[in-house]
């Protein structure tokens, strides 16, 4: 370090530490010197000996965090038409996962992507590999850093006619190769949706073929089971003999017991989850909210459960409305409603709160949005999911200490998907930072108004960048990344 070179930092002065592990909250400054963190040091300790200028940030009364990793995104292709991120930074988000639930941009290339593709919208699909996206990604500047799984039913998509079938062997040749040449260029893993038909015919053998390929590079295999209703518990043993016999890191994601007949099994599979983790590497995923939130599908019609239809191709005037209301307006059973409003997209309210609660709080998970970016009305959880979980988990409920749902959100989840310098406030690391009010911090927005911002997000740095302040509510600066994985074959 040459400190004569030194001219101008920035310090985050006078706040109280999270350093990205389940440590105690502390005392300290940060350092920041271009896009790294220069030094973590006691109160009024100054690193260097020759500074010319110092920009001081007071933090007095806050919490300096990292910044969160959302690691349960769609938001491949919403980082290249709204860089500015505005949803995912308010919350304090710096980084995101794409591709998640078999659905990624890489490595499909079509005018015209079908269901679930079209959840990234339908621009966008003419990025054949990583090094393409990656380029794409550089030149429009994203507010937020992005890391990108490879979707198993992009793969098929692309290399198959038919899908209504376990590949052949020169299929699964053909997606084993594109995969390999994905994790070579950077993606951080695989992810697989056989809840949705394009990929419901895979079986085992294909599905562990290619976690096999990702295995040497050590990324992580996350995936939408099956089955979320009944057959849960048997969709879960299926995705662990998949990352079993692939040899990689399980991420569940989304877990949830869905259906009120499914209500109150968390408590069952949780403590199956906990035993297979005694077996193999298991993470899961989650949003703290009762409702998910896809593609109109009639088999989850079951008229017992609240639909909030998010929106409708062919009638866009019902985005906004419940499913059982639009039915009875027309006349019709709400399978013959659903079935008119296709192609769509809705929230289902198909969890109980007590279940969303263990899920939550459960030492296996992680903290993602699941967000919908391209939804006329999106679920809120697109705005609020992060400060909900400080909110409701920490403040409200006691149901997490503040130390552990802030690394729920940042170095537990860095650390699984091999984000170095990320995740951590460590000398070296990238400044990626959050600081915020612990006791202002909530989500605003709801299933009626989703686009609100929360509060108690005042500042969020990227990659040393002020990106965005409370106090205008908006981004004030871009300087996200695409972001590869730390590990190399071998």
């Amino acid at each position: 370090m040459n400190e004569a070179n030194e001219t101008s930092l920035t310090v985050l002065c006078n706040g109280l530490l999270h350093d990205g592990s389940q440590a105690p909250l502390r005392p300290a400054d940060v350092w920041i010197r271009g896009d790294r963190i220069l030094a973590v040091c006691e109160p009024g300790q100054v690193p260097l000996s020759n500074v010319v200028s110092v920009r001081r940030v007071d933090c007095q009364g806050r919490v300096v965090a990292p910044g969160f990793v959302d690691v349960h995104t769609h938001d491949d292709a919403i980082v290249l038409d709204q860089p500015d991120m505005l949803p995912k930074l308010s919350q304090g988000i710096t980084t995101v996962i794409g591709g998640n639930c078999g659905i990624s941009l890489v490595p499909v290339v079509t005018e015209t992507p079908a269901a679930p593709l079209s959840l990234l919208g339908n621009r966008q699909f003419r990025y054949p590999d990583v090094p393409s996206y990656r380029a794409a990604v550089d030149a429009t500047r994203p507010a937020v850093n992005i890391a990108l799984l490879i979707g198993h039913t992009a793969l098929r998509m692309q290399a198959m006619a038919n899908l209504d079938r376990p590949a052949n062997p020169a299929e699964l040749q053909a997606m084993c190769a594109l995969l390999d040449d994905a994790m070579q260029a950077g993606a951080v893993g695989l992810s697989s949706g056989v809840f949705y038909q394009p990929a419901f015919a895979a079986d085992v053998d294909e599905l562990a073929a290619l976690v096999r390929v990702i295995a040497p590079y050590q990324g992580v295999y996350a995936t939408h089971i099956r089955d979320e209703l009944k057959g849960i518990m048997q969709a879960i043993d299926e995705a662990a003999l998949t990352a079993r016999l692939g040899g990689a890191f399980l991420v569940l994601s989304h877990h949830k017991c869905a259906g009120p007949l499914n209500w109150g099994r968390t408590r069952e599979t949780l403590a199956h989850i906990e035993a297979l983790a005694q077996q193999q590497p298991v993470g899961l995923d989650v949003y703290p909210y009762t409702a998910g939130s896809t593609v109109l599908r009639e088999d989850l019609v079951d008229g017992i459960i609240d639909i909030l239809i998010t929106g409708s191709r062919p009638h866009p005037e019902m985005a906004g409305r419940y499913l059982a209301d639009i039915a009875a307006e027309w006349g019709l059973t709400q399978v013959e409603a659903c079935r008119r409003l296709q192609p769509g997209g809705a929230c289902y309210f198909q969890m109980h709160q007590d279940d969303v609660d263990r899920a939550v709080c459960h030492p296996l998970t992680m903290i993602g949005s699941d967000g919908l970016p391209h939804d006329e009305r999106p679920h809120p959880r697109l705005w609020g999911a992060f400060p909900r979980v400080l909110d409701q988990y920490w403040r409200v409920k006691g149901l997490l200490p503040l130390e552990q749902a802030l690394y729920k959100m940042t170095g537990l989840s860095a650390g699984r998907y091999h984000l170095e310098g990320r995740g951590r406030l460590q000398v070296g690391g990238f400044a990626d930072i959050v600081v915020l009010d612990p006791d202002r911090v909530r989500d605003c927005a709801t299933y009626a108004e989703p686009a609100q911002f929360s509060e108690g997000i005042e500042q969020v740095w990227v990659n040393g960048c002020l990106s965005y302040t409370a106090q205008g509510r908006a981004c004030v600066g871009r300087a996200g990344r695409f972001v590869s994985r730390a590990t190399q074959p071998g």
